[in-house]
């Protein structure tokens, strides 16, 4: 396929939105409109291709599509090249989303006219203003019994401080509205420009290939394939290149576009979207957010990359350590279409051995886990998330502490610092005494209060990244019956009063139950924990102390009485004294057991439910 067309013809956008408010399905009515899939082909949520994104209702994975609409401008038909890119709104990948943004340019922000503007809906609208992208506001659903179109149109409106005549009302499930809207991205989306450079670079910024890297995907017999936005020359099958970050090289096998799967042409040129096929079976050598230049050329980057850091920490071992290299081979595959992905292998005296993974968010770890469960067919123990500490001990030495167990002892640290996030909530009245309350218990500081025009109201606040993951998300929608909405964005590292929290079985730490916990919680934590485990952990021969400890210090301990087999059930009648010698002999039984040790054997199952009272 060989594409003539100039790059005033060319429209790259994307659509951006609060979870569940029609993104995907107007994506569907886009493509059916512009006869991009035949009608036998077309299906919901069409450019949404896992099965864990088509179950939950969310995207996961970006979905590029190209599309041909023909628009009748003063009696003359043009047809339009129109590049969508389908990204995810979670805030765990920010950072793909700014990319893929900064690949386009323009935005249809997309609002529920059934729910109006929500948290996340902020949050894609500030990624969209920084990358600099044109805004065009849509209401969809407009064919619901429950669509206040007019008022969520004023409120979006408000919100971009434009006109209301400017909002474009669709339905994603009955296309009402689509064609309107085709002809929005043509007249509010510029066409692509060229990056601008210093007049001694602008000689050669005609003929040297010059790409970003939004995403990329991985076969076997294919390597990495990049998806790629072309800002100045001319990528061609053959070409020799290089990634800007690695400066490793390689030749295109294969250039294409997205039609909407993956079609080969001749050339991709300034201006356009597509593929490059690189060979590439090396996990890290390609990232988002990098460029793609002339293996030789002189062109510098383009700007904004940076490498992915994770801020959620946790282990992951096999049910069965003979699946030990299934899962590193298995990780190692994910890796390769997902460079934010990190992991190190590591032992533990209770699970054995597993690996230490790290990842952007709460999502991105229960997405991953869930792909290793379903395309590897692991079975997998996953231990309590944790975030990162800078702990700076009394010696002066600062370092990062990944994992609670490796968290230095009371007495030895000199300051901690931990991620904070800014919470944005918007929430129906009745919900906010609620919801305050709920934010005190979570170490937050309420900063800013703003009422909407149909009585929501949203509260801006600052909490600790460790509150956020102490099932805040689900209280937040228990508290507020399910209407409040919620976004998150990281802050920085800021002082921590947090302590280490061990629990002790048989006098003995066990580190897969260690936690860091807020100071002025850990009493109550301790004695949570030990009365659980407690109630779960079997009795053993022996009398066995469960014990939490913090401060230096116990803070809580119970004691389990001693399993005590009845050895004297099968006498009946005679002497009594048959019965206290058997007695006798048990009771030196258990005192030679006490002297080769007092080791307590912790079935899975008890470690398992352990791991779910932490995330309470």
């Amino acid at each position: 396929m060989t594409n003539t067309s100039s790059s005033k013809e060319i429209r790259n956008f994307s659509i951006i939105a609060h979870v569940d408010h029609g993104k995907s399905t107007l994506a569907d009515r886009l493509l059916e409109f512009t006869h991009t899939i035949e009608p036998r082909h077309m299906r919901d949520q069409v450019l949404d291709r896992m099965d864990l994104e088509r179950e939950r209702g969310i995207t996961i994975k970006m979905q590029p599509a190209r599309m041909i609409y023909k628009s009748t401008r003063n009696n003359q038909e043009v047809e339009y090249i129109l590049n969508l890119i389908d990204t995810p709104g979670h805030i765990d990948f920010a950072y793909e989303v700014s990319r893929a943004l900064s690949a386009v340019e323009g935005v249809i922000l997309l609002v529920d006219s059934t729910q109006g503007v929500q948290a996340q809906t902020l949050s894609v609208l500030g990624m969209a203003k920084k990358a600099g992208c044109a805004i065009i506001p849509v209401v969809s659903k407009i064919d619901s019994p429950y669509a206040r179109v007019d008022e969520v149109s004023q409120e979006l409106a408000d919100l971009l401080s434009v006109s209301v005549s400017s909002v474009v009302a669709v339905s994603g499930r009955t296309g009402d509205g689509v064609e309107k809207l085709l002809e929005a991205i043509i007249e509010r989306v510029p066409a692509p420009a060229k990056v601008a450079l210093p007049i001694a670079e602008t000689e050669s910024s005609g003929t040297e290939p010059r790409a970003l890297i939004f995403d990329f995907s991985y076969s076997t017999h294919r390597g990495v394939a990049v998806y790629a936005r072309i800002f100045d020359g001319e990528l061609t099958k053959g070409s020799e290149l290089k990634f800007a970050a690695t400066n490793k090289k390689f030749t295109a096998l294969e250039t294409g576009i997205f039609a909407p799967d993956e079609t080969p042409a001749q050339k991709l040129s300034a201006g356009e979207i597509g593929y490059i096929v690189t060979g590439i079976k090396e996990a890290g050598i390609v990232a988002v957010g990098d460029t793609i230049s002339a293996a030789n050329g002189a062109l510098p980057a383009l700007e904004g990359f940076e490498r992915p850091r994770p801020v959620v920490w946790t282990s992951v071992y096999p049910e069965s350590q003979d699946d030990l290299a299934d899962l590193r081979q298995a990780l190692e595959r994910l890796r390769l279409t997902d460079s934010s992905l990190s992991f190190e292998e590591e032992s533990s005296g209770v699970l054995g051995r597993g690996f230490r993974c790290g990842f952007l968010g709460m999502l991105h770890l229960e997405i991953v886990t869930e792909r290793l469960r379903r395309e590897f067919d692991l079975e997998l123990i996953v231990t309590i998330p944790t975030i990162a500490y800078i702990v700076t001990t009394k010696l002066g030495k600062r370092e990062t502490i990944y994992t609670p167990s490796r968290f230095p002892e009371y007495g030895d640290i000199q300051a901690v610092e931990e991620p904070w996030v800014k919470v944005v909530l918007i929430t129906p009245p009745d919900s906010l005494s609620g919801l305050m309350q709920l934010l005190h218990d979570h170490e937050a500081t309420v900063t800013s209060t703003e009422g909407y025009l149909d009585g929501r109201i949203e509260l801006i606040s600052e909490m600790p990244l460790r509150e956020l993951m102490r099932g805040f998300f689900d209280r937040v929608k228990n508290v507020s019956s399910g209407y409040a909405s919620l976004s998150y964005e990281f802050l920085d590292e800021r002082p921590a009063d947090v302590v280490r929290l061990d629990i002790l079985v048989a006098e003995e730490q066990v580190p897969a139950f260690a936690r860091v916990v807020s100071r002025r919680r850990v009493e109550a934590e301790g004695e949570r924990m030990v009365e659980k485990l407690a109630e779960i952990l079997p009795r053993q021969l022996q009398v066995t102390k469960i014990q939490a400890q913090a401060l230096g210090r116990i803070i809580s301990s119970k004691t389990l009485s001693a399993l005590r087999k009845d050895v004297t059930g099968y006498l009946y009648g005679g002497d009594v004294t048959r019965r206290m010698k058997l007695l006798e002999k048990q009771k030196k039984g258990k005192k030679k057991r006490a002297e080769f040790g007092k080791r307590v054997d912790i079935p899975q199952d008890v470690f398992m439910k352990m791991v779910q009272e932490s995330e309470r």
